[in-house]
């Protein structure tokens, strides 16, 4: 499974947030991750090992590909 991942890009977590979604955009990289959840908009942050452990899929965002 590919798990590079860039700034803005959408990610879907293993588990569902609390609103029921499980699609997340990142906002903000560097040791630590945060993401925004795409349905309630809730930002959370993580370190970078607890993102890739949760981490199921990313999906890249057409701004950022060229």
């Amino acid at each position: 499974m590919n798990k590079e991942f860039e700034l803005y890009d959408e990610v879907i977590m293993k588990k569902p947030h609390a609103c029921g979604t499980n699609l997340w955009t990142i906002t903000r990289m560097g040791v630590d991750i945060k993401i925004k959840c795409n349905q309630c908009g809730r930002e959370i942050m993580m370190d970078r090992l607890e993102f890739l452990h949760k981490l199921k899929k990313v999906m890249k965002n057409e701004k950022t590909e060229k």
